[in-house]
């Protein structure tokens, strides 16, 4: 098994490092059509990268598309069969671009007791987050390749405990606005797949993006607040190359942690 693309399977042996590196074109913004709310790179994977994904990718790894078409796991009524892809029954995390995979590496050591379900769509970070759970034996964590969007909207609502967006692409100029992940339909799509009670926590080092950010979600009448603005910093948020690289570069950082309501 090779981790598929896009629109076909990605076969990752070293003479095809070219279609391994195939990028999505569109991500399919549920109220404007497609929209790219990343940037589709283009970056060598290397004999190593390549060779995790030949691998790792059976054992941790699903294609985001392949459950959208229908021919993942799916429960009764069509949705995504988080039991049947973790293997067991417990509380599940979405991390929305997981860049290297250093986090959710991180915080699935320290909290066994659920699910982290991460999704990326570059590959050389997909194949450094599956080399990071072969060497730390971490068995709670399966990785998408793919468009999160897309999964999120086949994953049954209040299912998931919570959704990490840690360093999204903060899309500065105006005309692209509308490419952000944190935008008012996307929020209400993410909102309704979290338990009442659920979480979502976004960070990033871009201010304007930050203000955004809380504006958009103080206007969601089924989140709340409980820092009434920005967060100090969760401890259980670990550094990232992302964050790091911000720090080195004089920016500070915005965590926002709202809730869903009870009821």
């Amino acid at each position: 098994m090779t981790p598929p693309g896009p629109d076909e399977p990605i076969q990752v042996g070293p003479s095809s490092s070219a279609r391994a590196n195939a990028r999505f074109e569109h991500v399919r913004d549920v109220a404007h059509g497609p929209v790219r709310t990343f940037h589709p790179r283009r970056s060598p994977l290397g004999a190593a990268r390549t060779e995790a994904l030949d691998e790792l990718w059976p054992e941790y790894g699903f294609s985001v598309h392949d459950h959208a078409q229908g021919t993942a796991p799916l429960t009764a009524d069509g949705t995504v069969d988080l039991v049947a892809l973790f293997g067991r029954d417990a509380p599940v995390v979405l991390e929305i671009g997981s860049g290297m995979g250093e986090a959710v590496a991180a915080m699935a050591a320290v909290d066994p007791g659920r699910n982290y379900l991460a999704v990326e769509a570059h590959l050389p970070g997909i194949a450094h987050l599956l080399t990071l759970l072969e060497t730390r034996g971490l068995t709670t964590v399966r990785v998408g390749h793919g468009d999160a969007l897309d999964l999120v909207t086949t994953i049954a609502p209040e299912s998931l405990d919570a959704v990490h967006v840690f360093f999204p692409d903060p899309w500065p100029k105006p005309k692209h606005h509308k490419r952000r992940i944190i935008a008012p339909d996307h929020v209400e799509l993410l909102r309704s797949r979290l338990v009442h009670g659920g979480t979502l926590h976004c960070a990033t080092d871009w201010e304007p993006y930050a203000r955004q950010m809380l504006e958009v979600l103080d206007a969601d009448p089924e989140l709340v607040n409980p820092h009434d603005g920005f967060a100090p910093r969760p401890a259980h948020r670990p550094v990232t190359k992302f964050e790091r690289r911000g720090l080195a570069l004089g920016h500070e950082i915005f965590d926002i942690v709202v809730k869903r309501t009870q009821s």
